[in-house]
Order: structure tokens, then C-alpha cells, then sequence
């Protein structure tokens, strides 16, 4: 066989390997657990780290402010030195809506060694230890939560045992690049950490999603967190990570009642989202990031090339091959289209989103090797993230 047909025959092994071996990412069944209510509701402290968030809280903070919760439950949002009124807002919209209780403080510039949302996490959490809360909801300024979103995770949390419930928030998709790339970016994700593999009893991969997580106080204390994790850019699988090492169970899906409110409806706004910290998932390692580009060239670009060559060069073995390949791929991205609603001819275009996502992540190697490190909000963290939490 030519070098074409093995390259097209190895990619559609990939592809027979990620369909029936890699925890059955692909599929969209992993919500909420089976939950009842428990007999008596424990009390709960909401942390809402916040940088320049003024236009996303008039969406966000009213629908934490109504959460319909039988329990004791306050909201402590941190000002992580925002230049935009954050704070402001924030007290407006607790005045103007009621509900629960709100708590709004500005700690000031992070110290040394911490990363701006984990120092606001960590002021949030010290403030909230004096009501001494059983649980805290960690969830960003850009996630608008139903109204019954506290009490489903707490029902959760409580008759599953889990100590960390976290749920990948549903984010938007309106702009033709938010569909193009957004559906894609849960798919790699679920793809890399199988939400069935976190959510095993005694499974070792973990990963939590950072929009929505409920995590018990006591698994808190237990994993050092947030101190133990100061460091992490990508905060929110540190913390899954770490809660898992000190003994805590954990729990990933996908959610139903809970959405991004954040717009992305440029390429430039999703690719500074994705490429401020693809180059810490790959630990900074070069040869990590080689193999990275190697595999997704494989699996995601080689199906359709290998299918093109075939058919110019009369390859029966590189066109089957690819093709078939190809058409796995497609089939296992449409679940994820369907859970955001979306039409299922954009399965087939997977592979060129695959690329974007490819150069994207080069390019955050590129950032990093020039000083510039992983960069949100006018903060830049060039040092790596400490290899423990990784």
C-alpha cells in the first residue's frame, strides 16, 4: 500500500478506537444523577469572582439573586480589580432585585505566586467561612442559572455523596463562529477527559467545569484549595484534580439549566479564549505540543485528505479508508451538535474546525515562548502552572 492508504488506514483505527475505547465522549447522556431532596437542605455560600464584568452581570447576577433555594444560601461576589464598575453594578443589582443576601469586597491586586480569579476565589471563600457554609457554589460572572439550579446540584451532591458537582455550562452559540467552533470546543473537551471516566467511583481522570461548581467545604479543607492550586490557569480541573487526590468524589456533566451569557461572535474573541491556556493543558512541553499537532493532524485532517488522494490518485484502500473515517467522525461529533441545537451538516466541517483549533493551539506555544504567557483580562501568567496540579 502506498504511504497514503497507511496514513488513511491508521486514522480510521484512531477513529474505531475513539468510538468504542476513549469512555464514550461522544455521547451527551452524562446530566445531573439521579437526585431526591434531602431531608434537610444545608447551607450554601455562592463565590462569584468578577474582573470587569459590568456588562455581563445585568444577565448573570439576577438569576443567582432569584435562585429558589429551601436553604440557607449568600452570595459573596470578589471585584478582581475592575476598572469597568463592576463593583457598582453589582450593589445596584442587588438593591433593584432582592433575593439573597449579597456580599460584594475588592480584595486588590493578587500577590506573587496567584493567579487573579483563584485570589478572588480565595478572599470569596475566607468570607464565606465565617456563616460556615456545608457547601459552596463556585460559579463565574458570565453564567445565568435557573432558578432551581442551587437546589438540583445540592439534591444532587447530597444523594450521590459527591463532594465536587460540577456541570459544563451550556454556552452560546448565535454568531456563525460561536456554531462553527463552540459545539467543537465541549466535543475535544469530553474528548480529552471522558465525563463516564470522571464520574467513576474510584476513576482516576478528573476535570470539573469552572462556570459551575458545587463543592463541599469539607473536601475544600481536605484538598488545600484554593491554596494548593494557586497557581493554575486552568483553575477549574486543578480543583477537580485536587479534590480527587485528597479522597473526594466527583462528578461531571453536561447541563440543561445553566448558560453562558458570554458573547463570542468574532474568530479573534474565540481564539484569545482558547489559546490563553491551550499551550498549560499541554503542560508547556514541546514534545507534548508535537504529538499534540501529530495526533489531530491523524485523527481530524488526514480522513478528509487521504479521501481526496485516493480518489485523484485511484487509491481504492487511502479513499475507503478515509472516507469511512471521516464519516465516524461526523457521527460521533452530531450528539454534540444536537445538544446545542444546531444543524447536523456542520458535522462533516468538523475537520476544519479541528485546524483552527490546531493553530490556535501553536499559537498559544508561540505567546508563551515570547514572554507573553497565558493572558485574560489584561493579566498575563507566563510562569507554568506548578506541575502537581497538572
Amino acid at each position: 500500500m502506498s504511504a497514503v492508504a497507511w496514513i488513511a488506514v491508521g486514522s480510521l483505527v484512531a477513529w474505531v478506537w475513539l468510538l468504542l475505547g476513549q469512555g464514550f465522549f461522544w455521547r451527551t447522556d452524562q446530566r445531573l444523577p439521579s437526585r431526591a431532596a434531602p431531608e434537610r437542605w444545608p447551607s450554601v455560600a455562592v463565590v462569584v469572582p468578577a474582573r470587569d464584568e459590568a456588562a455581563m452581570l445585568p444577565v448573570s447576577l439576577p438569576s443567582l439573586l432569584a435562585q429558589d433555594y429551601p436553604g440557607a444560601a449568600e452570595i459573596f461576589l470578589v471585584d478582581d480589580c475592575s476598572e469597568d464598575g463592576t463593583e457598582d453594578v453589582a450593589r445596584a443589582l442587588s438593591v433593584r432585585y432582592g433575593g439573597l443576601p449579597v456580599t460584594v469586597v475588592s480584595p486588590g491586586e493578587p500577590e506573587p505566586g496567584w493567579t487573579g480569579k483563584l485570589w478572588a476565589v480565595r478572599h470569596g471563600m475566607a468570607l464565606a467561612r465565617a456563616r460556615e457554609p456545608e457547601y459552596l457554589l463556585l460559579t463565574d460572572a458570565d453564567i445565568a442559572h435557573e432558578p432551581d439550579s442551587l437546589r438540583e446540584l445540592v439534591a444532587a451532591a447530597e444523594t450521590g455523596g459527591f463532594d465536587l458537582v460540577s456541570q459544563m455550562a451550556r454556552l452560546r452559540v448565535a454568531s456563525v463562529w460561536e456554531r462553527l467552533v463552540v459545539p467543537a470546543f465541549v466535543y475535544f473537551f469530553s474528548q480529552l477527559y471522558p465525563f463516564r471516566w470522571i464520574n467513576r467511583k474510584r476513576g482516576r481522570t478528573a476535570a470539573a467545569a469552572g462556570g459551575c461548581v458545587l463543592l463541599r467545604t469539607e473536601a475544600a479543607v481536605r484538598a488545600g484549595a484554593p491554596d494548593s492550586i494557586r497557581q493554575a490557569v486552568i483553575d477549574d480541573v486543578s480543583l477537580a484534580r485536587a479534590v480527587r487526590r485528597s479522597g473526594g468524589r466527583i462528578w461531571l456533566g453536561l447541563a440543561d439549566r445553566v448558560d453562558s451569557v458570554r458573547p463570542y461572535p468574532c474568530l479573534a474573541d474565540l481564539w484569545r479564549m482558547v489559546s490563553r491556556s491551550a499551550y498549560a493543558q499541554l503542560r508547556h512541553n514541546p514534545l507534548v505540543l508535537l504529538g499534540t499537532v501529530l495526533g489531530l493532524a491523524l485523527v481530524y485532517l488526514a480522513p478528509p485528505v487521504t479521501l481526496a488522494a485516493g480518489l485523484l490518485g485511484g487509491s481504492a484502500v487511502a479513499a475507503w479508508a478515509g472516507g469511512v473515517a471521516w464519516a465516524v467522525m461526523a457521527g460521533t461529533y452530531m450528539p454534540m451538535l444536537g445538544y446545542y441545537r444546531q444543524s447536523l451538516w456542520l458535522a462533516p466541517l468538523l475537520p476544519f474546525t479541528a485546524l483552527l483549533y490546531l493553530l490556535m493551539t501553536v499559537d498559544s506555544a508561540v505567546q508563551h515562548y515570547r514572554g507573553r504567557g497565558a493572558a485574560w483580562k489584561g493579566r498575563t501568567y507566563a510562569r507554568p502552572e506548578a506541575a502537581p496540579d497538572q
